[in-house]
């Protein structure tokens, strides 16, 4: 059973798109194989090896599910907010989607927007075992015969909960806006480039050419989140004016574009960790903008370093 630890890269896919947080993805993918490897004489081959692992999983993810609420990003819990006004408390009562660091762009292609963090979201207003059905289905690829037997219940359940699972993902999408399919990689890349040149300059005309006219920005674990270039540009030239001459590194997360945000020290000796920025594309425009506060947290996962200096000065230049 020494093949088990190849599913480990997917499997922490898998419990990401289940429960919305890359920590309890990666607990939850340990926590299968510790399973598999301590079942091993009960696999008796009458399915293949994933199934049996995926079987596991979704039972480790039910669990987890069971006892916690559901994860969110900002405009999930509101409309959208005037640009020029402060952020108020963070919202610690919150459940927050976070970004999950890294993942082959490739493997993006082969998986549409199976990690985007707007499928994830979406994903979490469905009941959990129709979130698990859908993702077996529609991103994995397993047969309905299958998703079936992995649940112990009838081909025609299996069916009908997938078409629940479905009609509820496309009114969230509908009600959501959607604003159609990504940019290919090639044009993501030349668009964060500009982007990072752009708010590294703080030029507001040459952002609002980037955006989509719809294109939004939220603040995690903030509720507040703006749409439209106008309120966010009251945004940047108001509260968060501080941000201005910012360095951003770049790096991955969830398949997409995304920057480990610099803010200059008020006393000027460097920058410190300020936002992990995650875009998100639609035709040749931004479309979102999803700005992670929690640096401490997240920078070390994503290989970020802890400060950078006035000397150093790596990152997109002013």
């Amino acid at each position: 059973m020494l093949e088990l630890d190849a599913y480990r890269g997917e499997l922490v896919r898998h419990c990401y798109r289940m429960l919305g947080s890359y920590a309890e993805a990666e607990d939850a993918a340990q926590q299968t194989l510790v399973r598999a490897w301590r079942n091993a004489g009960q696999f008796e081959g009458r399915s293949s090896l994933r199934s049996w692992v995926y079987r596991i999983a979704i039972n480790v993810c039910l669990d987890a599910l069971a006892s916690g609420g559901r994860r969110a990003l900002p405009m999930d819990l509101s409309g959208p907010s005037d640009g020029a006004a402060p952020p108020g408390a963070p919202s610690d009562g919150a459940l927050w989607i976070g970004p999950l660091p890294g993942d082959d762009p490739a493997a993006s292609v082969m998986t549409g927007e199976s990690v985007r963090l707007a499928f994830v979201a979406a994903l979490q207003h469905l009941p959990p075992k129709q979130r698990a059905t859908l993702l077996l289905r529609d991103v994995l690829g397993f047969s309905a015969r299958e998703v079936a037997d992995l649940h112990g219940c009838t081909l025609a359940s299996a069916n009908s909960a997938l078409q629940r699972a479905r009609s509820t993902l496309a009114d969230r999408r509908d009600g959501a806006d959607e604003l159609g399919l990504p940019a290919p990689g090639g044009t993501q890349q030349v668009l964060a480039e500009r982007y990072a040149a752009a708010f590294s300059r703080y030029d507001m005309e040459e952002l609002g050419l980037l955006l989509h006219v719809d294109a939004t920005l939220s603040l995690p674990p903030y509720a507040k989140w703006m749409r439209g270039m106008a309120d966010i540009k009251s945004w940047l030239t108001g509260p968060a004016v501080g941000c201005r001459g910012s360095r951003l590194i770049p790096t991955v997360a969830n398949s997409s574009p995304a920057f480990g945000q610099y803010r200059p020290r008020t006393d000027g000796t460097g920058y410190e960790p300020w936002a992990l920025q995650v875009l998100e594309f639609s035709g040749d425009r931004i479309a979102s903008i999803t700005a992670f506060r929690d640096t401490a947290l997240l920078f070390p996962q994503f290989g970020l370093p802890g400060h950078l200096s006035a000397e150093a000065c790596p990152g997109v230049p002013t």
